[in-house]
């Protein structure tokens, strides 16, 4: 079989091939197909999204790894045209596939922090990279990164568009692997990248479209680039409102038609070049098409049309497209003159778009924790960012030194997201935050749990007094008592039983006194009490059940560590012979600066709320005491100092002191925050009814 195909490589002078081998194109496929998918196998099995691997092993098979040589041996040059075409087609199902699944639905409610995080990740990288454009132009030693022939501008605004993407299917992607996108924090990530996608793509072609470099088309003048606004208006109020047949049709027939999915495609096709003849891009006509295609109603039509597409482009045209571009980085060209531009363009892209999406959400009152992992998220460029190097180094924007450069960073960026992340939002705190989404979920049916350890043999109703004030009012709510003894010898009929049953009944009449207290608080309390051959083991299980939001047991409790390494949730801890708290004391706070510090200060503005007295806090302890304390004034405490010794006795008026555990071994109460727990904002965290408390 044979064909004359005309090929012209970004960076390969033009090739005309008389033979066209398709035994060899077939094995060429094959063998991408396989190297790709074990690529992507092997590093997701560290924790690594698959579709850097794939990318990767793209690299890998050009001459970075195998050499000019070998790499022309294994992919001939006269076969590569072949190629080019599948990967230019794999880019059009993709980037429609990603116009496809962009939902502005999850910008609702979210629409001010999605905009600001998105401005802010965008603005900043690209004025940044504009800098270092400008700096790479001006110094000798990086001068020859910019290609010759383009001029700064359209060569710094490449610059400052390409550092400012984010890969919203790769961010998509990681954040389902680690079960985020159930959590505020996942949806909000999201939304941030949809906006993200919106901007930063209708950035890029506008960039394109004011660089002044000639697209390889040459059918329009170039006054034809005018034409994309109107084009973009008749794509949104135009064909969009026409495209509702499709969900009509879908309904009608109850599945994805060859008729259906054939007018999707011819879109998809006619949308992409004609954004190519305009003078564009074809991957801005692809996306905007999918984008359009309805989503009102018509879920299961997209999901249809995702399966049907989003497989073979996958499989098939995707992993050639890693190699094309594979082809196209030579690592081993790069020489120690490249390290310090490489660092540069490192420090640009993850600095950038950190800082930037961190300082957006900051600005709309993110908390920081959750800022970091925003700006943490937005740094995934993956293959989003790929694509767009390479439309840089087809229009010649980008050399073949900088191409290099910039795929480095583009692995980089993705594979440092997931390490990453388990300091800022670890998978505990994950798992946390989906079970209070799931509690939100169930609404009136979601029940607050303290689980109470009692001690037979002390005053219990002081770890209940605890329990209700860490309630903070929660409705519906109940508190566990568990009562759980070492069972010691197996009973035998007839043994002498009385003891046994003694300490039961013993047991039981000590919980009711619990009972019948909760009962007069409003709260009901359900008690656990028998026997156990393991208490420790019996207790960890019990939490499991349970799954309580609060945990408080007596410092003497022997289960007490066994149950504390289970458990996800803030504990308090009663010293050991601490007795009922007098009426109209104050509660007293020794501060310490960290999160059991914060679930001190947490504990004491609820009990202080719930017995109706004040609170004291330390006048001195830095700017974080000083925001707490003016947040609780704020909300209505009265927040005092602790008061100081009588100087003629030594003693101090009776208080309910508190403080992190561990930290004041006097004190009455200690308080263990959740693991991995996030800063309190103190201006929102629950404490009950807080109008006049502690007034005098």
């Amino acid at each position: 079989m044979s064909h004359v195909i005309a090929w012209s490589g970004a960076a390969e002078p033009i090739v005309t091939a008389k033979l066209l081998d398709i035994a060899v194109i077939l094995g060429l496929l094959a063998l991408i197909i396989v190297v790709a998918r074990l690529a992507g196998a092997a590093v997701g099995k560290i924790g690594i999204p698959p579709v850097v691997g794939e990318i990767a092993a793209g690299v890998l098979l050009g001459p970075s790894l195998l050499g000019m040589e070998l790499s022309g041996d294994l992919f001939p040059i006269e076969q590569r045209g072949f190629l080019e075409v599948l990967a230019r087609v794999g880019l059009v199902l993709f980037m429609f596939v990603v116009g496809l699944e962009l939902d502005i639905s999850l910008v609702k409610g979210r629409g001010k922090v999605a905009g600001s995080v998105s401005v802010c990740s965008i603005v900043l990288p690209f004025s940044l990279g504009i800098g270092l454009a400008k700096v790479f132009v001006e110094t000798d030693a990086t001068a020859a990164l910019k290609p010759d022939g383009v001029d700064f501008w359209p060569f710094a605004l490449f610059m400052g568009a390409a550092m400012s993407i984010t890969a919203f299917p790769v961010l998509a992607r990681i954040l389902t692997d680690r079960r985020m996108h159930r959590t505020e924090t996942g949806g909000l990530a999201l939304a941030c990248a949809a906006t993200d996608d919106i901007i930063a793509w209708t950035l890029l072609a506008v960039v394109l479209a004011t660089s002044g470099i000639e697209g390889s088309h040459g059918h329009l003048p170039g006054w034809a680039i005018y034409l994309a606004i109107p084009f973009v208006l008749f794509a949104i109020f135009v064909v969009r409102p026409a495209l509702t047949w499709l969900t009509s049709a879908y309904r009608k027939a109850g599945e994805l038609t060859p008729t259906i999915l054939s007018v999707v495609l011819v879109g998809m096709l006619l949308f992409a070049g004609a954004t190519e003849v305009i003078g564009i891009h074809f991957i801005f006509g692809a996306f905007l098409f999918g984008a359009i295609i309805p989503h009102e109603n018509a879920a299961a039509l997209r999901h249809e049309i995702l399966v049907r597409l989003e497989q073979i482009a996958v499989l098939l045209l995707l992993p050639v497209f890693f190699l094309i571009s594979g082809l196209k980085v030579n690592i081993q060209g790069l020489g120690s003159e490249h390290i310090l531009p490489l660092v540069a363009i490192l420090a640009v892209a993850i600095v950038g778009k950190y800082v930037g999406a961190y300082v957006g959400a900051r600005i709309q009152q993110v908390p920081h924790w959750q800022a970091s992992s925003l700006g943490l998220l937005m740094n995934t460029r993956g293959l989003t960012e790929l694509i767009i190097l390479n439309v840089g180094l087809e229009k010649g924007l980008l050399s073949q030194e900088l191409f290099t450069l910039m795929v480095i960073m583009a692995l980089v960026t993705t594979v440092m997201t997931g390490p990453l992340l388990n300091f800022t939002y670890p998978q505990r705190r994950v798992a946390r935050d989906i079970a209070e989404a799931e509690r939100a979920a169930l609404g009136d049916e979601a029940v607050d749990r303290i689980l109470v350890l009692s001690r037979p043999g002390a005053d219990n109703e002081v770890p209940l007094e605890v329990a209700v004030a860490m309630l903070a009012g929660a409705q519906p709510a109940e508190i566990v008592i568990a009562d759980l003894q070492p069972q010691g010898r197996l009973l035998d009929l007839g043994s002498g039983l009385s003891g046994e049953l003694a300490e039961m009944a013993e047991a039981m009449e000590r919980q009711q006194v619990l009972v019948r207290r909760g009962e007069e608080v409003g709260v009901p309390v359900r008690v656990i009490a028998h026997p156990s051959a393991d208490v420790e083991e019996d207790l960890a299980e019990l939490v499991q059940v349970l799954a309580p939001q609060g945990v408080v047991a007596w410092s003497d409790d022997p289960s007490l560590d066994a149950v504390l390494a289970v458990v996800d949730c803030p504990a308090t801890v009663v010293a050991t012979g601490t007795e009922r708290f007098p009426d109209s004391v104050p509660v007293s706070v020794a501060f310490t600066p960290d999160s059991n510090g914060d679930a001190a200060v947490v504990l004491g503005a609820r009990l202080a709320v719930a017995r109706q007295v004040a609170l004291q806090l330390p006048a001195e302890g830095g700017r974080r005491l000083a925001t707490i304390r003016a947040a609780l004034e704020e909300r209505g405490l009265r927040v005092t100092e602790p008061m100081t010794p009588d100087p003629d006795s030594g003693l101090t008026a009776a208080v309910i002191d508190v403080a992190a555990v561990d930290a004041v071994p006097t004190a009455s109460l200690g308080a263990r925050s959740e693991p991995d727990a996030v800063p309190v904002d103190f201006a929102t965290v629950d404490l009950g009814a807080t109008a006049a408390i502690g007034a005098e």
